[in-house]
């Protein structure tokens, strides 16, 4: 099938190296502006665009999706089928009517839960014990078309973002093929959302980063796990401001106050939390420096048990 895909992160690249594998033609890549990254500002491509490229695939990126140039694109490029993966634009509806076979997304959850930017980091930090993948038909409003296809995964308690991202990608991609493969055979069957259950998963922002320690251990964890690798957990110990990139739930308890540090030496670094409950760091950066051992951060920065 002629596919004109639409894609910008890492999520995004297995399920065009899929469709590539399955021997589609994909007429074109849609991705966002290179972007300027590090202390250089040096513009960096896209993931997906590094891949295309690889490929010999065409790549076009356009800044706005309704000024009439995408459009323009689309009707150049004239695909039987467009499909989405993680993009981060909305599509106008002359885009969405354009191909004969309609605009499909890769949505990493399971809708109708989770509509939104952020759907991976909102199972993660709200200790989902599952999640998934689901295909779906592309709509003006967000997220919101027919379901065509889902898988699920279980999401471990202790398991980062980061890891679950690679697993919903690959999952999705396989699922994306075997979709696409239903819709050229005529034998899509779509189904409709259901608007009562419907939950939102908005973009992620710094507000999010501070950890609370009155809330029990287990929220915390969800958060440090949640938050990986922007905009992390942070706190602050003896003064010293730090993100936190790795914890773990602890069988004891305490009768501290939440806050008070239960543990601080060569064996790790343990933080009373509420309801008695205690957490466990294990990696952390303080500000201005290294990733490293919350065992090594101790060794310059001692803290009391209090």
């Amino acid at each position: 099938m002629k596919i004109l895909f639409m894609g910008t992160p890492d999520f995004a690249v297995p399920s065009l190296r899929e469709l590539v594998r399955a021997g589609h033609h994909i007429c074109g890549v849609f991705t966002q502006p290179d972007k300027p990254k590090n202390r250089g500002l040096k513009l960096e491509a896209s993931p997906v665009k590094r891949y295309a490229l690889e490929q010999d695939i065409p790549v076009y990126q356009p800044v706005k999706m309704r000024d009439g140039q995408a459009m323009d694109l689309v009707r150049q490029l004239d695909p039987q089928l467009i499909v989405a993966a993680a993009y981060g634009r909305i599509l106008p509806r002359e885009i969405l009517e354009y191909p004969p076979m309609g605009c499909i997304n890769v949505h990493s959850s399971l809708l109708p839960r989770y509509r939104g930017a952020a759907p991976i980091n909102w199972a993660v930090l709200n200790g989902d014990e599952e999640t998934g993948v689901t295909i779906m038909e592309m709509a003006e409003e967000l997220d919101a078309g027919d379901i065509l296809a889902q898988c699920t995964t279980p999401i471990d308690p202790d398991e980062p973002v980061t890891q679950l991202w690679t697993r919903l990608a690959e999952m999705g991609s396989g699922l994306l093929v075997s979709c696409v493969e239903q819709i050229e055979a005529g034998a899509a069957r779509p189904v409709p959302q259901d608007p009562a259950l419907v939950t939102y998963a908005p973009m992620l922002s710094r507000e999010l980063s501070p950890m609370d320690f009155t809330r029990p251990a287990r929220e915390l964890h969800n958060q440090v796990r949640g938050l990986i690798p922007w905009p992390s957990a942070i706190t602050e110990l003896d003064g010293v401001r730090c993100k936190v990139f790795s914890t773990s739930v602890c069988q004891e308890t305490t009768h501290k106050a939440p806050g008070a540090v239960v543990q601080a030496d060569k064996r790790g670094l343990k933080m009373a939390c509420g309801g008695g409950t205690v957490l466990q760091i294990h990696e952390l950066q303080p500000d201005g420096k290294k990733r490293m051992a919350a065992t090594a951060f101790l060794l310059g920065h001692p803290l009391k048990v209090q």
